[in-house]
């Protein structure tokens, strides 16, 4: 159960963090060329949005780990005793694997539809089930309303945000080249993915010492 806590973090700092630095620069180096400001090459934009959409398919998969180590320590990992309180059935296993793979599968739907309205569909569909996994018993949530000073210190709230914002702005791609209202939203939720990811570095490392 501890190797498989770790995935989740070390797919985060392997992968996401270089790659999230790397998009921002060529968000930067997009937005010159736009502006005429640095004469680069017409792909800098393309592989701004490639870097996106890696991003977020991992942060997805890692929250999909994430969600699986605490289910599977609160029905692997407790004494014999416990497991009636969980009730670790096999219906419920199976309805639970079928429910990360529809995860993954709207996933791949968003990433092969080219509307922006079937686009936007395949995104929030993809984040309502990955809060209904989150909704589980087992998962480590710290607190499930905003009222309670808990709900804000959550590493599970605060990655379910940026899980939805990534999201977002993969629904609206189309869009943000062709609107410059739908782009200053895109940088003004990306800011916020900035710091969501500031926040959760600093919530991830205060869970691993617990």
């Amino acid at each position: 159960m501890q190797w498989l806590g770790l995935v989740h973090p070390v797919l985060i700092i392997l992968f996401v963090y270089p790659v999230v630095g790397a998009t921002i620069r060529l968000g930067i180096l997009a937005r010159e060329r736009r502006l005429d400001i640095n004469p680069i090459a017409p792909t800098v934009p393309v592989e701004h949005a490639d870097h996106g959409r890696w991003v977020t398919a991992v942060v997805i998969l890692a929250s999909l780990i994430a969600i699986a180590h605490d289910v599977a320590e609160a029905w692997i990992g407790r004494p014999v005793a416990d497991l009636a309180a969980v009730s670790p059935s096999l219906p419920r296993l199976i309805a639970f694997l079928a429910a990360e793979a529809g995860v993954i599968a709207a996933f791949v739907a968003l990433l092969r539809c080219r509307r922006t309205a079937l686009r936007l569909g395949w995104a929030i569909s993809t984040w309502i089930m990955l809060l209904l996994l989150g909704s589980q018993p087992e998962v480590q949530r710290g607190a499930d309303w905003p009222w309670q000073a808990a709900f804000w210190q959550s590493h599970y709230w605060g990655g379910v945000v940026l899980a939805g914002l990534l999201l977002l702005s993969m629904g609206l791609q189309a869009e943000i080249d062709r609107w410059p209202s739908i782009r200053r939203l895109h940088v003004a939720l990306n800011l916020v993915v900035a710091l969501l990811l500031a926040t959760q570095a600093i919530s991830g490392t205060r869970n691993l010492l617990l």
